[in-house]
């Protein structure tokens, strides 16, 4: 069986991974297509650079590619460089595992205003993302975050750290330099629901409070709710316990800033609890607060609305309410959940209709829900499903494993391997190691390029 796979994020190489161990009675050719010259996805432009411990599952997916069972081709596009047409001409089958890289739309009047972000774009730039600006405009003292997932609390730790405190990571040099004149003095994040309700991991609301130089200040009044829901149910989970604790020492701490006895930070974040975004204020088309409305839980989970309304002022907003899938050239997509429809994998047409050879993988797939290890799990169901389907896999008319590389060569696509992903990382560690830090990335696209190719 020859297979392509397209996207090389932890989704894209772990499904290789797991058919290359698989129990099977067919050889195996993997090729693994990537958009940008360098791998791993998410892993490389998705987690914060001050998250290592995060960042070594690289470790392990690199494992995967050293190991000589698969064949990597960077830096080529999907639908341009290579199509549907010459998958099918080439291989038996191909799984999508693009992942999701767009925000969510957060629907509220004047969330289109100068000002107003994506955390997904904001976590492109800090991450070097090689397609994105090289610039943020950073230039407010007052910022918003709405969201009570992790990536929420990622951009607000980015947002509120001061510069220097990133120089052990692998923060690229733009990103310093950006952050360094970062204006922030408050940060204010939104959740619609309670303290108990939250979508963190404890271990990133630890961190949170662990950033120097700043103050969590909360309100007491989104601890007083009476919610009989959450204190029969959710308080029965040691994640939400350990959280609780948490956000209890805040509160001390905060009582003791009020009292006089503990010095105050040079910087703020706030967390507004029970608070649905209602509305971006405006002034002369920019950002300049955001209304939200007090809710109050339905004894169900759920909550309602109050009729209390409140600004607070801002001259920037960030919406962290989740990631979107991008559609594929020929494959069809569902617009309203930013997924390709499938049947545990099984790519099928908007009619419900299945599509022989054609499978995906990943967030592609489910939609952005869970963590890099569920990943694992989701690639096996695929690739059973994959396997099953041996009488209706493509028939490919090329089974010459050098016609890929001459297909590129002939379109002129500069592709990187994985001998050249070797050498760029060790070009990145190269450029830390002079300046005394881990890594520093290289982020314009074509000297990733340059550099993997070794010209």
């Amino acid at each position: 069986m020859r297979l392509a796979i397209v996207g090389a994020g932890p989704a894209g190489i772990y499904a290789a991974d797991l058919l290359l161990k698989a129990e099977r009675d067919f050889e195996v050719e993997i090729d693994l297509f990537e958009q940008l010259p360098a791998p791993y996805g998410l892993v490389r432009y998705g987690v914060s650079p001050d998250h290592p411990r995060i960042k070594g599952i690289i470790n392990a997916l690199r494992e995967v590619l050293d190991s000589g069972d698969i064949r990597y081709f960077g830096n080529v596009r999907y639908g341009q460089d290579i199509t549907l047409a010459d998958l099918k001409k080439h291989y038996h089958a191909v799984i999508f595992a693009t992942g999701a890289i767009r925000d969510a739309d957060l629907s509220i009047p004047g969330i289109e205003a100068e000002g107003s972000y994506g955390a997904a774009d904001f976590v492109s730039w800090f991450d070097g993302h090689p397609d994105v600006p090289r610039t943020w405009p950073l230039e407010a003292r007052q910022v918003g975050v709405v969201g009570n997932g992790n990536v929420a609390l990622d951009i607000s730790r980015m947002l509120i750290k001061h510069a220097d405190d990133l120089l052990p990571t692998e923060i690229p040099d733009n990103v310093y330099a950006g952050l360094k004149e970062n204006p922030i003095e408050e940060l204010h994040l939104f959740g619609r629901r309670g303290p108990k309700y939250v979508k963190f991991t404890p271990l990133e609301l630890r961190e949170l409070g662990e950033v120097r130089d700043v103050d969590m200040v909360v309100d007491e009044r989104d601890f007083d709710v009476d919610d009989s829901f959450a204190d029969e149910t959710l308080m029965k989970n040691k994640q939400v316990l350990v959280m609780s604790r948490v956000m209890d020492k805040w509160r001390q701490e905060q009582r003791e800033r009020e009292a006089g006895d503990v010095e105050h930070a040079s910087r703020r974040l706030y967390l507004h609890f029970w608070s649905k975004p209602v509305e971006v204020v405006t002034e002369n088309g920019r950002v300049a607060g955001l209304r939200i409305e007090r809710t109050a839980p339905d004894g169900q989970g759920g909550v309602i609305d109050t009729g209390e309304f409140e600004v607070i002022p801002m001259q920037s907003l960030y919406r962290a309410v989740g990631y979107f899938g991008s559609p594929l050239d020929e494959i069809p997509f569902d617009d309203a959940k930013g997924v390709i429809p499938n049947d545990q994998g099984r790519v099928r047409d908007l009619e419900g209709a299945r599509i022989p050879g054609v499978y995906a993988t990943g967030w592609i797939k489910r939609g952005p829900v869970g963590l890099i290890g569920h990943t694992k799990s989701d690639a096996m169901e695929t690739l059973e499903c994959l396997m099953e389907d041996r009488a209706s896999w493509w028939q490919p008319e090329v089974e010459d494993t050098g016609a890929i590389p001459a297909l590129l060569h002939e379109r002129e696509v500069p592709y990187t391997t994985i001998e050249g992903w070797r050498r760029l990382d060790e070009h990145e560690l190269g450029l830390g190691e002079q300046a005394g830090r881990t890594r520093i990335k290289v982020v314009p696209r074509d000297d990733m390029t340059r550099i993997s190719r070794g010209e």
